[in-house]
């Protein structure tokens, strides 16, 4: 089955972004390099585990003896990225991530693949197939001043929606919240 590639190096802009109000926002991983954009959808978890190992491969980068990468600890000014996202057309919802860090170009590598069937209703590859099927794939790489930048964006994203109760910690609605903890 052949895999078209959405293939980002050094991409002009790489963001997660949301549509939609608080409680009902649909998470997207958009990517641009000149006319080329991409817009995957992820789930909010996606969105915030993949800011948070971001953020654990460069700390640990930080810490290698002789390390000749120059990781930046925060954010660098020039590389925040507050813009809306770009105009949304949906190129799959993603299931399988992957992430890694490519030494030889000193990038922070994602990978997405869509969600399978397989993803859904937990049995894998049905043998009535069709094998001429294309899958996607995002395969974007980042230096580590933009994947720094793309890690605090998409947390900061991820913690806009809607607030927390402070007795259960739950999401309260705008309708209202009925807390577990409060009823005893």
């Amino acid at each position: 089955m052949p895999t078209r590639v959405h293939e980002f190096d050094w991409p002009d802009r790489a963001v997660v972004g949301t549509i939609g109000p608080p409680g009902a926002r649909t998470f997207y991983l958009q990517v641009r390099s000149g006319k080329q954009l991409v817009s995957i959808a992820l789930e909010k978890q996606q969105s915030a585990l993949l800011a948070e190992k971001i953020d654990e491969i460069l700390d640990q980068l930080i810490t290698v003896e002789g390390n000749r990468y120059s990781v930046p600890t925060s954010t660098p000014v020039e590389l925040v990225d507050n813009d809306q996202l770009e105009a949304v057309e949906e190129d799959f919802r993603t299931g399988a991530m992957s992430l890694g860090w490519d030494p030889t170009t000193a990038q922070i590598v994602i990978e997405a693949h869509p969600i399978t069937d397989a993803d859904v209703d937990g049995y894998g590859d049905s043998p009535d197939q069709d094998d001429a099927q294309v899958t996607e794939m995002l395969l974007v790489r980042l230096p580590v001043g933009t994947a720094r930048a793309f890690a605090k964006r998409t947390l900061e994203v991820v913690g806009a929606g809607r607030p927390a109760c402070p007795l259960c910690g739950y999401p309260v609605d705008a309708e209202g919240h009925t807390c577990t903890v409060a009823e005893g």
